[in-house]
């Protein structure tokens, strides 16, 4: 393990995410929120000097030893430390005066989740509103990407890193050189940010709330500056964000491949086919049900907040635009099923993912005419490509794994004596990215009552979510931290 270049990477990491308090400074200066300033100021250049001269002192012996493991390991401790000094400006202006809770805020953020602990979030200054939300659209693609976006690393493991970071996303499939591929998707993903703010703003909402909003969509977050979410804006913003919310949904090769002209093979991709025909699926059977139950009159406002709120839990972004713990229980049902379905691979959604729900019924089909013909050799094959042995036993451990975490940390959450409900949509709603749950953590409810426990059980949950599970298991491996391994 070269232990020395990790501590590298993750001071860098960290002066990356300094830098970033800048963003929330300049917001409290416009807003005259002189101590938020000075706070977020204060942090980010004490804590970048900080890192900075200790990384003078780290001599690397060999920067070409670094392999997977590194890369787990580098990927799951720069999300520790972003959520760890991220939640410093939140304890020390004290609007979130407990560490633990701040925390929770901080990471939810970074990992797109936008479950909170705030009982107001309307009283939370300008400075860290726009803190939660830009969290958000860095944690979306990833900081690690970021990074090598705009200053590759030395050495040959951006590659490791970049699956570590996004292993459900194939980085081949863009361009042959790290620093070109993560270019590619900063500028996409810059490019759909920027014209969304743009149409809120033309319709009609605030700067500042179009920014936030921009940026939870982007990142597929749902940290708000309201109460109510959603619902106090126009008919027309809440259309425009449906909207973005699915295409940030969709695989980022999709994007790719239509920017360099290969139209053909955009479309061709079969979890972007899927994926929408999911979502239009959910959306008709939430519209008929809500209707059909007396809920909503109008088959306009139905269909308005079916939309909105399937496209919101499909792609793990979390908004609200009507509290659908009054929903009837089958419209509550397929929501949940969302949640874990989730968006496409290479999005910034969370979830178990669209490709891996295909690639699951495709195994499910072939071992049952297996068991029929056991002499039949039949390949399984997901967008064009072969399944190889490999990825299919991958497959398997994620999905157990996957089962496994959830299983053990409902069962740690229940301790808090909370309704199954609550206990189990809160624990699908974190690992799986989504935000909001069901009954007390649903759209108007938060994840305040739960206890210190729950909460870092939680925050890992989230954590493993968004790093899709093995980088935060490899580090409690014992073969990782081996002298000499």
């Amino acid at each position: 393990m070269n232990h020395q270049l990790i501590r590298r990477i993750l001071l860098r990491v960290i002066e990356v995410e300094c830098l970033f308090m800048v963003f929330p400074a300049f917001t409290a200066l416009l807003y005259r929120e002189f101590y938020e300033m000075s706070v977020y100021l204060g942090i980010g250049g004490a804590v970048y000097l900080i890192c900075h001269v200790v990384s003078k002192f780290i001599k690397v012996a060999d920067p070409k030893i670094f392999y997977a493991k590194e890369g787990f390991v580098t990927v799951a401790f720069s999300w520790i430390l972003l959520g760890a000094v991220g939640a410093l400006p939140f304890f020390v202006t004290r609007e979130i005066p407990n560490y633990i809770d701040a925390l929770f805020e901080t990471v939810s953020g970074f990992t797109t989740t936008g479950s909170t602990i705030l009982l107001d979030v309307e009283a939370m200054s300008h400075a860290s509103l726009l803190w939660r939300s830009f969290t958000h659209w860095v944690g979306g693609m990833g900081v690690l990407v970021f990074i090598l976006a705009i200053q590759p690393l030395s050495g040959n493991y951006d590659m490791h890193i970049m699956r570590a970071e996004s292993p459900g996303y194939s980085a081949q499939k863009l361009s042959p050189r790290m620093r070109d591929s993560a270019s590619a998707l900063y500028l996409i993903y810059l490019i759909m940010t920027f014209l969304l703010i743009i149409f809120l703003c033309l319709e009609g909402m605030p700067v500042f709330d179009s920014v936030c909003h921009a940026f939870g969509t982007a990142g597929t977050g749902g940290f708000g500056v309201k109460g109510d979410s959603i619902e106090s804006y126009s008919m027309i913003c809440k259309i425009t964000i449906t909207v973005f919310m699915l295409l940030f949904g969709v695989n980022f090769n999709f994007y790719y491949l239509m920017v360099t002209g290969k139209i053909k093979d955009a479309f061709k991709i079969e979890e972007v086919r899927w994926y929408l025909i999911i979502y239009l699926a959910a959306t008709a059977f939430v519209t008929i049900d809500i209707i059909k139950n007396g809920i909503y009159t109008n088959a306009g406002k139905a269909i308005l907040d079916s939309s909105f709120q399937t496209a919101s839990i499909m792609t793990t972004t979390g908004f609200s635009t009507a509290d659908f713990c009054l929903w009837p229980g089958f419209s509550q049902a397929i929501l949940v099923v969302l949640m874990f379905i989730g968006a496409c691979t290479g999005s910034t959604g969370g979830g178990i993912k669209v490709s891996r729900i295909l690639a699951g019924f495709k195994l499910i089909r072939n071992e049952t005419e297996l068991s029929l013909h056991p002499q039949r050799i039949k390949p399984l094959y997901l967008e064009g490509r072969k399944l190889n042995e490999r990825t299919t036993n991958t497959l398997k451990v994620y999905m157990t794994a996957f089962i496994f975490i959830f299983t053990l940390s409902v069962l740690i959450v229940s301790m808090d004596d909370f309704d199954l409900v609550t206990s189990f949509t809160a624990v699908a709603a974190t690992i799986n990215n989504i935000g909001p749950g069901l009954s007390l953590v649903g759209p108007t409810g938060n994840f305040s009552g739960f206890s210190y426990l729950s909460k870092l059980v939680l925050i890992f949950d989230m954590l493993a979510g968004r790093l899709e599970i093995f980088p935060m298991l490899v580090i409690f491996t014992r073969k990782v931290w081996r002298r000499g391994a």
